[in-house]
């Protein structure tokens, strides 16, 4: 039996449709892309897997996603005009039908390359109801929901450097909802990801930036 968390599980999120699936939560993972890029998209490759693959224009998801890369939510009217919206935006994008391995059937992966020249690739999966789960980013496995307010950090994996950003989340009184870390060589660079059940001010987010073997840090917000 579906194991759900709320009513909205059920009936979905409020948005504009047709699939709580192929558009509400394209838009979600689109709108977490362009947290996780940091800045204004302006080219992407789409790759889309199974349902997403065959239905994506008859569903709208191809208008979902190009409208959360351009942060709308997922109740915005202008979601079906949103490749007039990209035209404006100067984003040039492109979908391409993949087959991205055993993964969820609503399954997108987005290369994207923002205004400072920045690239990102990040996968992700619709998974019913308008949730969303992001399960790789820049070849970094992660399992990120959306639900939490988000620090994602690159840094090198020594001993201490896990300790001393927790320690920078307690001193400011954050309290840390869930934790996750990976690394893909042991003593290389390994990511790490903490939801929070407070909002991360700009202060400790540059405090935690200045530790030693901090690659990148970025904080990504609710979708």
């Amino acid at each position: 039996m579906a194991k759900y968390m709320s009513c909205f599980d059920i009936i979905g999120p409020i948005m504009v449709g047709p699939s709580s699936s192929h558009t509400a939560g394209a838009v979600r993972l689109g709108k977490m892309a362009r947290y996780l890029l940091g800045e204004n998209p302006r080219k992407t490759d789409i790759f889309l897997h199974g349902s997403f693959r065959e239905t994506y224009r008859g569903h709208g998801t191809d208008l979902a996603l190009i409208a959360g890369l351009l942060g709308l939510e997922t109740d915005d009217t202008r979601i079906k005009e949103s490749f007039r919206l990209a035209k404006e935006a100067s984003l040039d994008f492109s979908f391409q039908p993949a087959d991205l391995g055993d993964v969820h059937p609503n399954t997108v992966r987005f290369l994207l390359e923002g205004e400072t020249g920045y690239r990102l690739e990040m996968q992700g999966s619709s998974t019913g109801g308008g949730n969303i789960v992001v399960t790789e980013i820049n070849g970094f496995p992660v399992e990120l929901y959306g639900n939490f307010e988000t620090i994602i950090t690159t840094h090198r994996d020594v001993p201490g450097v896990i300790a001393q950003v927790t320690q920078v989340l307690s001193r400011h009184g954050i309290n840390i909802a869930f934790m996750r870390v990976a690394r893909k060589n042991k003593g290389k660079m390994a990511s790490m990801m903490i939801e929070t059940d407070q909002s991360i001010p700009q202060e400790v987010l540059e405090e935690i930036k200045e530790l030693p073997y901090m690659s990148s840090v970025r904080l990504v917000g609710k979708v």
